[in-house]
Parts: C-alpha cells; structure tokens; sequence
C-alpha cells in the first residue's frame, strides 16, 4: 500500500513539533523532580533500615541504649525530607511553556539533590550503625559517632541549599 508523501509529511511535522514544543521541557524537569525525591527517598530507607537493623542486634546485648539507637536511627532519614522539601522549592516554576533551559535547571536540581542525598544517606547510616554496634557492645562512644555521623549530613545540606539557588537563577531566567 503506497504512502501519500502529503501524509508522511504531515506526520513528520507533528513529530517534530512535539519534540521541540515546550512540553519536552515540561516532561524533563518532571522527570527532574522524580529523581529528586526518588533517589533521597532511596537513600534514606535504606540508611534507617540498616540501623534499625543494627539496633536490634545491639538491644539484644543491652536493652538500655534504645534512646541514642534510635536518634542514630533516624540520622539517614533527613535526607529524604531534603528531597521532598526540594520539591516543594522549585515545583513552582515547572510550567507546562517553560523554556528548555529552565527545565534542564529544574533536572539538574533534581539530579544533584536525589544523587547527594542517596549516596550521603547510606555513607551516614554506615557511620551509625557502626556506631550501635559499638553502644551494643558495651563501649560509650553515642556522642562520638553522632558528631560523626553529621558530616555526610552536611553535603546533603549542601545539596539542598544548591536547590534554593538553582531555583533564584531560574526565576531569574
């Protein structure tokens, strides 16, 4: 069966329309926003989990220390909150006729949020739960490995804030 040329143009143009129209720019920073709380989200989970799981091993030894394992529990689990506060900073400028350069600072939020706060968050909760594991043996070290345990903190704060000022230059743009 011949294809009219007519047709086939037609389609073309459409198809190309599509991919240059504002809504690619739309869908990117979408999928930059994903990413952000995905990956933070990620991070967390599993960070809280691998120190739940090392509080319980260390309260079968002593039960008394379930106050400070838990704060340390907790440590990886901000960084999710990171990424979900992220969201709510710069989904304000996701607009479906966005410029693509706009988008492309909403995904690189996104990206540099959801990565920091994934890899920060298990690099904390390996400091933590190494930590409980200590408490669990008997050893004081609770106010040691907290101080410690804030340093992969930093870097997703840093992420954060990173979020704040992509969002000020794209308002900006």
């Amino acid at each position: 069966m011949p294809v009219n040329p007519d047709t086939l143009n037609a389609v073309v143009q459409t198809a190309a329309g599509i991919a240059g129209s504002s809504l690619a720019g739309y869908y990117t920073a979408w999928v930059g926003i994903a990413l952000m709380v995905m990956l933070a989200g990620l991070g967390s989970a599993y960070g809280t989990v691998m120190c739940g799981c090392a509080t319980v091993g260390a309260l079968k030894k002593k039960p008394d220390i379930f106050g400070p394992c838990m704060l340390l529990s907790a440590l990886p689990g901000t960084q999710g909150l990171y990424g979900f506060g992220g969201f709510f900073i710069i989904k304000e400028v996701i607009k479906p006729e966005m410029h693509i350069l706009t988008a492309i600072g909403v995904f690189a939020a996104g990206v540099v949020l959801g990565v920091v706060g994934l890899i920060s968050a298990i690099q904390q909760a390996k400091i933590a739960s190494t930590g409980i594991e200590s408490m669990g043996q008997g050893n004081d070290v609770f106010g040691k490995t907290l101080i410690l345990a804030v340093y992969p903190e930093l870097y997703a704060i840093v992420a954060f804030a990173t979020t704040f000022l992509i969002t000020g230059q794209i308002k900006a743009f």
